[in-house]
C-alpha cells in the first residue's frame, strides 16, 4: 500500500476569465504556482505563509473545493483531480475541512443535535437516528462537551465550544484525511491549547491524515509532523518541522521566524496551557 495519502503534482490555480468577443471578462490571476505536496498516512503536516500566499486556495485545491487549471491531485491512489462532482461526492466523507469561523460553518436554524446526526443519516454511517444519537454523545464525551449541548444552538455556545463541534462533526464522518484552516486564530491562548491538544489526540487515536494551515509557527511547530512554507503562491521550503525550524534553509521562512520570535521548544506547553 502506498504511505501517500494524498498527492498534489505541479498544482496550479487561476481565479478570473480570459477576456471574451462579447465582454472585457476579468484578467486572470494566477493564485498557485506548480505547488507539490504529499500528505502520508497518519501525517500531519502544516501550511504556513503570510497573508496572500496561497495558503487557503491549496487546502480547498486539495479537497477539490476550487479546480486547479494546470496539475494533478491523487487521493489513495485514485485521481480525483477533474473527476466529476457525482465521483467526488463519495469521497467526501474520507475528506472533512474544518472551518476557521465554526459560527459561518454550522447552520443557525439547526439545533447542534441536528447538525451533528444528518451527515451520519445522509451518509449511511448510521442506520437510524438512534445509531446515530449515540455515537454524537460518544464522540461529544470524547471532546469534552456535554449532552446538554445537544438541544443548544451554535450561538447558544461559545466560541471554543463551536469550534469543537466543528472537530466533532468531522471526525464522526470517520474520515481519512482532514484539513484544518486557521481553526485557532480567534481563540484565547488557553481554548487554543485544548483544540491543538485533542486534534493531536484524535489525529493518533484514528489514524488521520491532517493538513493544518495556520500563519501561526508556534502552532504548526506543536502539532505537526512536516512544515512547507509558501511564499507568493510558491512553496520556498518544505521538510521535518524540527529541522525546518531550527535552521531554515529559506531566507522567507528565516524572515518568518524573525518577524515571530519564537521561544525556546517546550514540548509540553500543550499539557500545561490545557490545565490552566
Amino acid at each position: 500500500m502506498d504511505r501517500n495519502l494524498l498527492v498534489a503534482t505541479g498544482i496550479e490555480v487561476t481565479y478570473g476569465k480570459r477576456a471574451s468577443l462579447f465582454g472585457s471578462g476579468k484578467p486572470p490571476t494566477p493564485v498557485l504556482h506548480g505547488v507539490d505536496i504529499h500528505i502520508g498516512r497518519g501525517q500531519t503536516i502544516g501550511i504556513v505563509g503570510e497573508s496572500g500566499s496561497g495558503k487557503t486556495t491549496l487546502g480547498r485545491a486539495l479537497l477539490r473545493l476550487v479546480d486547479v487549471s494546470s496539475g494533478n491531485i491523487t487521493f489513495d491512489g485514485k485521481d480525483i483531480t477533474h473527476i466529476p462532482e457525482n465521483e467526488i461526492r463519495p469521497l467526501r466523507r474520507r475528506m472533512q475541512m474544518i472551518f476557521q469561523d465554526p459560527m459561518a460553518s454550522l447552520n443557525p436554524r439547526h439545533t447542534i443535535r441536528r447538525i451533528l446526526t444528518g451527515p451520519l443519516l445522509l451518509h449511511g454511517i448510521a442506520g437510524d437516528t438512534a445509531e446515530a444519537l449515540n455515537r454524537v454523545k460518544t464522540v461529544l464525551d470524547r471532546v469534552s462537551l456535554p449532552a446538554a449541548c445537544l438541544d443548544r444552538y451554535p450561538h447558544e455556545l461559545s466560541g471554543g465550544q463551536r469550534q469543537r463541534i466543528g472537530i466533532a462533526r468531522a471526525v464522526l464522518m470517520q474520515p481519512d484525511f482532514v484539513l484544518a484552516d486557521e481553526i485557532v486564530s480567534g481563540l484565547d491562548v488557553s481554548t487554543q491549547a485544548q483544540a491543538l491538544k485533542l486534534l493531536k489526540e484524535l489525529s493518533t487515536e484514528l489514524g488521520l491524515a491532517m493538513a493544518f494551515i495556520s500563519h501561526d509557527l508556534s502552532v504548526i511547530r506543536a502539532i505537526c509532523d512536516h512544515v512547507y512554507v509558501l511564499r507568493l503562491g510558491r512553496v520556498v521550503e518544505e521538510g521535518p518541522c524540527e529541522r525546518v525550524f531550527a535552521s531554515p534553509s529559506a531566507a522567507y521562512t528565516r524572515a518568518l521566524l524573525d518577524a515571530i520570535p519564537l521561544p525556546e521548544y517546550d514540548p509540553g506547553w500543550l499539557e500545561r496551557k490545557t490545565e490552566v
